[in-house]
This record gives structure tokens, sequence and C-alpha cells, in this order.
């Protein structure tokens, strides 16, 4: 019988009114990888917090190897084995360091290193470090000028340091190559037969097939699922994040009118297969995906912020390619970005002046602005997407996160486009904000085609007259959001692409 490493039982935790947890129950098994999947919002965050020491339990109990385990900081956590591994991976390196002292970070800080610190011996211990990952790098090196995968791993192996007895890994690959990944899977390989209890966050079906001995699935603070069987259950895993209920929106799906945006032969990755893809009028096209299928790289390459890798682009049958993101604007390609606070709110501004941007010389005469018709234009979109404030001139940085959304997306509902693009549109808002931004979008969709990115597949199925699937660069599915089609589209979210191309292959 293999030992529990690591029990969570009833864990409760609430920040105000908000509760994140609810009554939580996990195992981890010493010598095992237990996956957990759970979509934005589900708790799993709170919960890795919970067990290395950023937050306590309002109530539950933790044991780690059959002892209490209640770390009241992450150092404490470190000091009985529970080692961390976040998706951030700022919270792994110090850029300022050169890649020795980051390995070695740790062991420099105990007491018995001594007040001089020998950087020859600091150097010879960190390339043995480095060589268990198979790290290639420098490590005099500054952290700074490396690239992003190679961060990415020196925050992983600065982790062995640690000889961890519960290893949590938070979307480890996002930043690695296919190759990189490979040498992660082998290191997880040797920890498990070391007796390393696993905890590793993901939603990348390749990993998961790759490293899974067991899936456990999160919805709304609590597991949703629990997969162990021998052959692993992948797509009742993700049904369970998702909800056992799964439903198409009872909208009439808009009829189609002309083409308008065409991508041609587009490769999103070096190992991707091209595709091509035609957006119509009238119609709203949700693309889905998880974590690295290429929706952020499809959107920025149709709104100029990059280039597809290989294809073209036409509109209204003219080539398109724009330089920029003011190239595209001008063309009437539209984009609300996914990150607000970096990208898109202005904090400085007060509600109307956002919703202005970038659009002011539509509320302007020659060189004068027209301060009434920014004044009515905030007005109509405060009123038409429910914006709780108390006026227009309300700072919006006062607004909740949910409101700051309705602001961003209104701002680019407000002028007429060709092509809207809404990157992650319902990102952190609650079920009644993210309703209102929908019918919102549908209710204003006619005379342009709408193309909507997001990765819960619950949210592509409440707005779109069409679901493309996007899976680690590869076009997977293109279907009808039709109660017919449901089990195919999410099949094809949850990674089983293997006979699409050649029973399917619709463009």
């Amino acid at each position: 019988m293999t030992d529990l490493a690591c029990q969570v039982l009833g864990i409760v935790k609430s920040f105000g009114p908000n509760k994140v947890l609810r009554e939580v129950n996990l195992d981890l098994p010493a010598g095992k990888v237990t996956v957990l999947m759970g979509a934005n919002g589900a708790g799993k965050s709170t919960l890795v917090n919970i067990l290395c020491g950023v937050h306590a339990a309002d109530t539950g109990s933790m044991t780690l190897f059959g002892k209490s385990f209640w770390p009241d900081s992450p150092a404490d956590a470190f000091q009985s084995g529970v080692v961390t591994v976040h998706q951030s991976i700022n919270n792994g390196v110090i850029p300022d360091l050169d890649v020795a002292s980051n390995l070695m970070i740790d062991r420099l800080a105990e007491k018995t290193t001594g007040f001089f610190i020998k950087s020859e011996k600091l150097r010879q211990e960190a390339l043995e470090v480095a060589a268990t990952m198979d790290l290639d790098v420098d490590v005099k090196a500054c952290i700074r000028d490396l690239g992003l995968a190679d961060r990415q791993m020196i925050a992983i192996a600065r982790a062995m340091t640690r000889n961890p007895k519960l290893l949590i890994l938070d979307e480890p690959t996002s930043s690695l190559s296919a190759n990189e990944a490979q040498r992660l899977f082998r290191l997880l390989e040797t920890l498990k037969d070391q007796g390393v209890a696993i905890l590793y966050i993901s939603h990348r079906m390749s990993d998961i097939r790759s490293v899974a001995d067991r899936i456990v699935a999160m919805r709304d603070g609590k597991i949703s699922g629990l997969f162990e069987d021998a052959l692993l259950d992948y797509e009742g895993a993700v049904t369970a994040m998702l909800g056992q209920k799964m439903s198409q929106s009872d909208f009439l799906l808009n009829p189609k009118g002309e083409p308008i945006l065409k991508i041609s032969n587009a490769k999103l990755n070096s190992s991707s297969t091209p595709f091509d893809l035609t957006f119509y009028k009238n119609e709203i096209v949700a693309i889905a995906g998880l974590l690295g299928s290429g929706k952020t790289a499809l959107a920025s390459a149709i709104f100029g912020l990059n280039t597809l890798l290989d294809g073209f682009m036409t509109l209204h049958g003219e080539k398109y390619k724009p330089m920029n993101p003011w190239d595209a604007i001008e063309a009437g390609v539209f984009m609300c970005p996914k990150d607000r606070a970096a990208n898109a709110i202005i904090s400085e501004f007060d509600i109307k002046n956002n919703l202005a941007l970038p659009f002011l010389h539509h509320h302007s005469w020659l060189s004068f602005i027209k301060r009434q018709s920014i004044t009515n234009n905030a007005k109509k979109t405060i009123s038409e997407l429910g914006v709780v404030c108390q006026s227009e001139l309300d700072p919006v940085t006062t607004l909740s996160g949910g409101n700051q959304q309705k602001v961003m997306v209104g701002r680019w509902l407000s002028v007429a486009s060709d092509v809207l693009l809404l990157d992650e549109p319902f990102q952190g808002v609650d079920i009644k904000a993210r309703r209102d931004i929908g019918d919102h979008i549908r209710s204003s969709s006619k005379d342009r085609a709408t193309i909507v990115f997001v990765a819960e597949l619950d949210e592509a199925l409440e707005i779109a007259d069409r679901v493309v699937v996007l899976h680690e660069g590869d076009n997977v599915g293109d279907f009808e959001n039709t109660v017919e089609n449901l089990s195919q589209i999410v099949s094809r979210y949850s990674g089983q692409t293997e006979t699409y191309n050649q029973t399917n292959p619709r463009t």
C-alpha cells in the first residue's frame, strides 16, 4: 500500500464574504503524481497557498506523513519538506543575481554557511544542481539576461536543492519547449522513485497524459472528481472540472453574413499543422483552448502585436498584415486584451475617459475635445452594460473587477468595428457580470465578425455561434454550437485529437 504523504481534511477558507474553499478533502500519496485541474476561480491557488504556508485555513486539518502540519510561513513549509514552484517565475528566481546564487540561495541563508561566501565552491555546487535537470547554463550569468524557459528551469532546479517530500508544481511547462518538458518529466520519475509526493497543477492534456498517476478536479471551491484507475478518464476529469451539466445557452444561432476575415495556411508554432479559418459577418466565434493552445498567438497576430509563424490573412478580400495595433484599429479590427491591469486600465483616469480611449477623435472637433460627447458615451455604456458606479466621474480603480471588465469591453463596443477580438472577456468576473457582458456582446454583434478567446469551455458554449478548439497550436475542431456537437467539442477540448485531422479536416 502506498504511503500517504499529505492529507487535507475539511479545509475551509474565506476572504471576507467570499468562500473560496468549501470542505476540501485531498490525499497526496508518496511516490505518485497527483494532477490538480480546475478552472479560474476554482480554488487551486488558495489550496496551494495553504499547503505552502502563505495563507492559513479557517477550519480543517492537514497532516504530513502522519504528523499534524500547519505551516505559518513559506519558510516553515520549506523546513517541513513542502516545496512549491509557482506559476509566476518571478516568485522562483531573483533577476539581479547570477544563476549560481539563485540555485543556492536557500543554502546561503542557512546559519552554517558562515560570514564569507566561497564563490568557487558555490558555483561547483550550483553546477551539480543544474546537472540534475540536464541544465546547460553558465552559472555566472545574470538571471535577467536569460530567456523565460531557462528561468523556469532554474526555478524548478532550485526547488530540488530542498530535497522535497512534497513538491508542488504550478503550470511548470507553461514556458518550456517540448524537449525541456521531457527533461522535467524524467526528473519527476526519479523523484517518484525516491518516494516524493508531487502535486502537479496543469490544464495541458499532453502534460497530464505524460505524468499523471491520479487526477483531481476542482470546481467552485470543492473537489468535483477523483480519477485514479489504471486507464485515467481524461474526458471525465475535464467534465468534472467544467461542471457535470454541459449545455448550450438557449439563444438562436446568428445567421452568417459575408466572409470578413480569412486566415490561410496559418502556423502558430514550429510543430503545429497549418490550418485555415474564416470569420463571417454577424457571427460570434469562440476560440477555445487551454494554456499553451495558441489562442494568444492567434489573437496577437490578428491585432498586429506579432506575426504568424507562417500563413497570411485577408480582410474583405484584401491582403491584411498589420504591423502594429494602430494599423489594425485603422483597418477596423479592435481588440479588448485579457490583462486589464497591465494592458487596458488607465488607473489615473475616471470611467468616462477610460471609455473614450483610443477613440478621442470620435469625440473631438479639430483639436477640441467635445466633453459632452465623452460624457454621453460613458452614460450610454454604463447603462447598456450595467456598470455599478456612482457616476461616470468615478475613478475606474474604485470599481470591482467585474465592473472594470465591463468598462474595458464597453470601450471597444462603443465604436463600430469590422472585426472585434475579445481576449478572455469574462476573466475574473462573477456570473452576473459574465451574463451582462455576454448579452451585450451578442446583442451588438450584427454587421461585424466577433472572435472571443476563452480558456473555459462553458464560457464558449454560453456565447458563441461556432466553437473552434485549439490544442498546442493546432486547430483540432470547428463546430457549430449545437447540442449535437457537444460531445465532440468536449472531446477535442480535452485533448483527444488523434482522429480529427483524418476524419473531420474542417476549415
